[in-house]
Order: C-alpha cells, then structure tokens, then sequence
C-alpha cells in the first residue's frame, strides 16, 4: 500500500520537536507499523527525527509568503502525479492548501484530510490572517473535495462541517503503542506542564496556584517545553522556582514525566477550546493522574473523574485545591494514574487511529 503523507505548513518542521511536527511523524510510524510504503512531501523537512519514509521537499517561492502557499498548490498537484500512483493520499491541513485533496477527487484516489484546528480563525485571533478570501475559498475547497474528514475534537469537527465537509470523523490524538511507564523518580512533590509556553495554556493561572500551594507545603513545578511567552513569564518563573527544560526530543519524554507526581493542562475560558491536547495521552501514558481546567470536552476526555480531576477554568484557588488534595492522597494518586494509562493504552494509540484511518478510506487493515 503506497501512502502519500502531505504537510504543506511551513511552520511545521516535520520531523522537529514541537506538538505538530510530534503528531506528523506518530502517524507516519502507525503507517509504516501497517506495512505501507510512505511519501512524505513538506515544504519543510526539517528536524533530527529518523523515519523510513520517502521525503519530496517542495520548493517555495520567494516573497509573499500567502501567494507562494497558494502558487505551492500547482507545485504539490505535479508532485504527487510524478511520485504516484497512489492508494492513499493523507493530508494534515493547512491554511490555503487544497491541491492534494483536489488530485484524489480527480483521480479516484482514497483521501483523508485530518483537521487539528479552525485555522482561519486561529490565525486570526493570534497572528494576522492574509487574503481572507482565499483562506475560506481553498478551505472550503479542500474541505470539499475530501473523501474523508479527520477532526480531532468536536469543536474542530463543526468547524469542518460549517466549511463544507461531508463526512467528518472525531479521532482525538493518541500516544505510540509501545510507549513505556517509567518508574517513578523520588524527589519532592512535582507538578508537571507539558507543551508550549502560549497564550492558549493559562500559565500565569498555574504559576498563580503553585504560589497558593507552596505556602502551604513543599511543591516543585517543572515545565517540560518552551514557547513565546517565556520571556514574559520569567520573573514569575523565577519567583516560585520553576525549572523550564526547553524543548526536549520526544524521545526523552519518558524520562522527564517519570519525575512528575501529577500533569497539569491548564486552558482559560477566555480562549476558544477546540484542542485534543497530546499532553493529556502522554500524561496518561506515564500513568500520570491529571489535573486539567473544565472546557470544551475535557470532562468527556477524562471520564468525568475517573482519569483525571478536572477545576474551573481560570481559578488558581480551585486548581492549588486539587494539587494539594493529589498531593495528599498517594492512593488516588495512583488510581487515577493506572486507570488512566488503561485507558490510554486500550483506545487512544497511534496504531487505533491509523486504522481508523484506512477504514475511513475504504482500505484494508494489511494482516
């Protein structure tokens, strides 16, 4: 089976450290666990991860970079005729991007398009949104010409739906198979965030609750990432003795979540909520119990109590509450951890989605 793999964001290099670049290259492993033959075609192959995949590199043009995006289509639509054919065309969305979806429609090819975010919006809340027009235009038109939507949440799967999708499937994100629990590290009681340092995780609400929680007992916050607004955070940082270890390999996540005594996912209310966030699944991996503010579907995602605690949004009292009640009670702490890698482990592994996948597609699982 010949799967062609298609990220046309430039701002994810494929084979990198960050969320997205992660989510590329988990399904780009579940595809090769299913026998297939992989072509990756990016703009941006760029990064230190290893796969056995077939790279295409898409030159850009120079200048603007909305109308080189949108001239990359003519690009993108030549590439996958002179590498195909194919039996599958899998597509990780982005803005102004429709070629691949339109060259399975014309050709008869199986097409999947998985959709993580209502980008036109997202780019306009926090970037700045060029050629309006032709971010809905060629949404729309990719949207449409899908044999099969992926969105990984509801809100992204109504987001699909308003733009013109047909047949959308919510498949959250997962963690690999194999992923190993490592043994717990002893050290004082430690509160973990996993992710990008942005506006989307309500960090100052956390740094807020660890304050709260240190007057009360001995706490260590370890932030396992980096991001944008860590220049703006750093005397709170400072001031509660977090340790931030930048960006690390994937690989090594293992190690540093084995230092945690519980995961926290932190979103505000004043944000849109539309993620499926993969600190949860590898929090749960680790068998890590949670602790994540109550937005969007993340009561759903955590079993209404049963995987994890979720608190109020935008509440550092309730948020410190729920860590001093974890940190108090090493029992719950460890029911919640093993329920939770169960459930990880049983519905939520890279291999489930990729075969989701394939059945979306009409193709058989191989053997």
């Amino acid at each position: 089976m010949r799967v062609a793999y298609v990220s046309m964001d430039p701002g994810i290099p494929v084979f990198g450290t960050k969320g997205a670049s992660i989510h590329v290259q988990a399904m780009l492993r579940a595809f090769l666990a299913m026998g297939a033959d992989v072509t990756l075609i990016s703009p941006r192959i760029a990064g230190d991860a290893v796969l056995p995949v077939r790279t295409v590199a898409l030159p850009m043009a120079e200048g603007c970079r909305t109308t080189a995006l949108l001239a990359a289509n003519d690009t993108l639509a030549a590439t996958l005729a002179a590498e195909g054919p194919f039996d599958l065309i899998y597509e990780r969305h982005a803005l102004y991007a429709h070629a691949a979806m339109d060259h399975a429609a014309a050709f008869g090819i199986p097409s999947v398009l998985e959709i993580n975010a209502p980008l036109i919006e997202e780019q306009s809340r926090h970037r700045s949104l060029s050629h309006p027009d032709e971010a809905a235009r060629t949404t729309r038109a990719s949207l449409q010409a899908a044999g099969a939507v992926v969105a990984v949440s509801p809100a992204v799967a109504d987001y699909a739906r308003a733009h013109g999708a047909a047949r959308v499937a919510v498949i959250p994100n997962a963690i690999d198979a194999d992923r190993q629990a490592l043994p717990h590290v002893p050290g004082p009681f430690t509160v973990g965030f996993l992710g990008s340092l942005r506006p989307w995780h309500d960090i100052g609400v956390l740094l807020d609750a660890m304050a709260l929680l240190q007057a009360r007992m001995p706490a260590h916050l370890l932030i396992i990432g980096d991001g944008p607004d860590r220049d703006r955070l750093a005397p709170r940082l400072t001031a509660i003795g977090a340790e931030v270890t930048g960006m690390v390999p994937h690989a090594d996540l293992p190690r540093h979540l084995a230092r945690l005594d519980v995961g926290v996912a932190p979103f505000s209310a004043t944000q849109p909520f539309y993620f499926s966030p993969l600190k949860l699944f590898d929090y749960m991996g680790a068998a890590l119990p949670i602790v994540a503010s109550r937005v969007g579907d993340m009561e759903a995602l955590l079993d209404h109590g049963r995987l994890g605690l979720t608190v109020p949004p935008d509440d550092p009292a309730a948020l410190a509450d729920a860590l001093d009640r974890l940190a108090g009670d090493a029992a719950l702490r460890d029911t919640l951890g093993r329920a939770a890698r169960a459930h990880v482990m049983a519905h939520h592994t890279w291999d489930r989605v990729a075969a989701q996948v394939l059945d979306l597609a009409g193709l058989r699982v191989p053997a």
